[in-house]
């Protein structure tokens, strides 16, 4: 059987693996995101109840108190963390320093083994 790899070969030096390339004027995914993230709508502010003008994040981030208002813990969870930032997690380390120059190969494998 034919190795798989047999066909690849690299391509010449000044020549492009996608001649097309991405479409001139073709805008990426977190462009078009931001954009609809920026549409305002009048609606109604589900927490005061007035009439407000407001972004499609405004609407997310009120959708997701009211979410964590109702118990939903992650909901939540992701509003302090939006807000305030994760909590930075500690991790204690102990260090125990062992003098290994005057031990045989066996005596340090028979160490380890016994941890």
């Amino acid at each position: 059987m034919a190795n798989k790899l047999d066909n690849l070969k690299p391509f010449k030096k000044g020549e492009s693996g996608n001649p097309k390339g991405y479409p001139v004027g073709k805008k990426n995914r977190s462009t078009v995101a931001r954009y609809w993230m920026d549409v305002n709508q009048n609606l109604k502010n589900p927490l005061t109840g007035s009439e407000q003008v407001m972004s499609q994040e405004d609407l997310m981030t009120l959708a997701l108190i009211k979410k964590a208002r109702e118990g939903d813990v992650s909901a939540y969870r992701e509003l302090m963390n939006s807000g305030y930032g994760a909590p930075v997690q500690q991790i204690e380390q102990t260090q125990t320093n062992i003098d290994l120059s005057d031990l045989t190969t066996d005596e340090i494998k028979q160490m380890l083994k016994s941890e």
